[in-house]
């Protein structure tokens, strides 16, 4: 405690799980993410995955824990508790336009020969980005490293996607994402799909969860070089809550309802069944 009293930019923090607490420090302005890592640095072993954990702050004015305010950030020493709900998390996975984003990462040219079945998922990713675009759903689009690995392949028009951005790390989760997703009111769903589904679908999939997002893969309209990476990345998935699905069931499912307004164009899309490629034998 005397470290981080002697440097202004550590704030003393009491962590707190189940019967144990902990003392240590963090940097100030340290907000939930930090926080959260830093709970699972010191009791991850001990913490039950399949629960939904809260954080909370102790209160002076009410003398009991509270639930950490979105945005919250650590200014002053303060006590911190990581409580889990009695209940397992059940995830329903139901979807609506009003609260859903699409995320299409790296579809891009120089993928085209190594990426098994690539011309399979360009053809459903032509189906989610026009049914997105009848059903006035956002798009966020990534390209890795473009200047190596060439832009989003033209197959795929991105007329109206809400952000299209360049980006070295795996994951599509970066601030100007965020800054996006902050954006759109009452967005509580990703739909997510592209390549590789091992690597940085992955990746994205986790950061969002971990960011309290509910994320559905798209399996016929995501892919790796190797199957085996892929069949074991979406079982990871799987049992960390992401709900891995198809195309069509996502856009029916948007729908909902054979009177929605939408519908017929949505039925359009269709009409022909999606590619039975040998993706879906290896979910």
């Amino acid at each position: 405690m005397a470290d981080a009293h002697s440097n202004n930019n550590l704030v003393p923090v009491l962590f707190s799980f189940s019967e144990l607490s902990r003392p240590s420090s963090v940097p100030l302005g340290s907000g939930s993410e930090v926080l959260m890592q830093k709970f699972l640095s010191m009791y991850g072993h001990q913490m039950d995955v399949d629960r939904k954990l809260v954080l909370q702050c102790f209160s002076e004015d009410w003398g009991q824990y509270a639930d950490v305010p979105k945005g919250f950030t650590v200014s002053e020493r303060c006590r911190l508790r990581l409580v889990p709900l009695q209940m397992p998390i059940t995830t329903l996975g139901n979807i609506s336009p009003a609260s859903t984003v699409f995320f299409c990462c790296d579809m891009q040219e120089r993928f085209r020969p190594a990426i098994k079945y690539f011309g399979d998922i360009i053809s459903v990713g032509q189906r989610l980005l026009q049914g997105a675009r009848i059903l006035g759903i956002p798009v966020v689009v990534s390209e890795q490293y473009p200047k190596g690995l060439g832009s989003t392949v033209q197959e795929l028009d991105l007329t109206g996607a809400k952000l299209v951005f360049p980006k070295t790390k795996f994951s599509m989760v970066l601030p100007e994402v965020e800054a996006a997703l902050a954006e759109i009111p009452g967005v509580r769903s990703v739909v997510l799909f592209g390549v590789e589904t091992h690597v940085c679908i992955q990746q994205t999939a986790l950061d969002l969860m971990g960011r309290g997002f509910e994320v559905h893969i798209v399996a016929d309209a995501s892919s790796s070089r190797s199957m085996m990476d892929r069949m074991f990345a979406l079982e990871r998935l799987a049992r960390a809550g992401v709900i891995v699905t198809t195309s069509e069931s996502v856009l029916l499912q948007l729908v909902a309802d054979k009177e929605h307004p939408k519908f017929k164009e949505i039925q359009n899309i269709i009409k022909a069944s999606a590619p039975e490629s040998g993706l879906l034998s290896k979910v």
